[in-house]
């Protein structure tokens, strides 16, 4: 039986040829009377290298949980950028908390040269020649990723 949804929700349907990569799990912590309780936080990035990609977040008991919650997070907030030949169209700029990413386009053959979480997000958007680089003085990699998908919904169709 098919799965029900809202009108309004975005969301991606199983078994469409997505391919995830975990960027950052962590063990995060909330002190209570009794002591430490644990939880896990992964960051999960989802894209199809054809232009769509998406980040999610999810927290849980345990990694599995955790993992599961980020990928339909991720899948939920897709977002579907136009491709110029294999990089972007235009320069773009964007800053999310901390995080300050500016990518440009390249020429063919010119290769991926971007770091981190930036390199990981434009690489399953699909984007094959581009240059990225990370201004703010943050380690966060959910930050510059976040960054990077707020630069990309700056992207103007060709």
């Amino acid at each position: 039986m098919e799965e029900r949804r809202s009108r309004n929700q975005k969301f991606a349907p199983k078994g469409d040829g997505l391919k995830e990569r975990l960027l950052d799990l962590r063990r995060v912590t909330r002190v209570v009377a009794g002591g430490k309780r644990f939880r896990f936080r992964a960051t999960l990035i989802v894209g199809d290298e054809r232009g769509l990609v998406g980040v999610g977040l999810g927290k849980g008991l345990d990694v599995q949980a955790s993992l599961e919650k980020a990928k339909n997070n991720a899948r939920k907030n897709m977002l579907k950028i136009d491709l110029k030949d294999r990089t972007i169209a235009h320069e773009i700029e964007a800053k999310f908390s901390a995080a300050h990413v500016i990518i440009k386009p390249a020429v063919k053959g010119h290769g991926l040269k971007a770091g981190g979480a930036v390199r990981v997000v434009l690489s399953l958007a699909g984007v094959k020649d581009a240059t990225a680089k990370c201004l703010g003085r943050t380690p966060n990699k959910l930050t510059n990723a976040l960054a990077t998908m707020k630069a990309l919904e700056q992207l103007k169709q060709y």
